[in-house]
């Protein structure tokens, strides 16, 4: 996990489109700027890091399910609950689950434990933005950089394996 670049997700460790689930896991770093402010002599990893974390799972399973045709983009959050507090070097066990999908939108639902206890847990809406014939972004580059790192983290991998 990279805080400072908000790359969330160490690896994909399973997925499956059919079922609209994925399970991801990342361990969070021993040392980030981002523990020297959150909070000083008790570094703790802020909640809005752990709903991207969300967040990102859901894009991947997204990604996966439209075979990576659209970007999703995170809308809203919903229903989050903050359950307890994360610290450094804890390893986490995320999954996202496909709850509806339709009309340039989708919705999953996320949630994220450590040792089988539940950390915390959110409603996600993502609004999906094609690659392809996209006037308002330079969304080709973007596709590029995207599939690069659901490579780097095995995302690809885990949707060979489950042909």
């Amino acid at each position: 996990m990279y805080l400072e670049y908000f790359q969330m997700i160490d690896r994909v460790t399973m997925v499956d489109v059919a079922a609209g689930k994925l399970a991801a896991c990342s361990t969070t770093p021993a040392e980030s700027p981002v523990f020297e402010g959150h909070f000083p002599g008790m570094p703790l990893v802020p909640g809005v890091l752990l709903i991207e974390t969300m967040a990102q799972a859901s894009g991947m399973l997204v990604l996966a399910t439209n075979n990576f045709a659209a970007m999703p983009f995170l809308m809203s959050v919903d229903s989050a609950k903050l359950r307890t507090f994360v610290e450094p070097q804890t390893e986490l066990e995320i999954e996202a689950f496909l709850e509806h999908e339709g009309s340039g939108y989708v919705v999953t639902k996320a949630k994220i434990a450590s040792s089988g206890k539940r950390i915390c847990d959110a409603q996600l809406k993502l609004r999906t933005v094609d690659f392809d014939n996209n006037p308002h972004l330079d969304i080709t580059s973007l596709a590029d950089v995207v599939r690069y790192r659901a490579a780097e983290i095995g995302l690809m991998a885990a949707m060979q394996e489950k042909r």
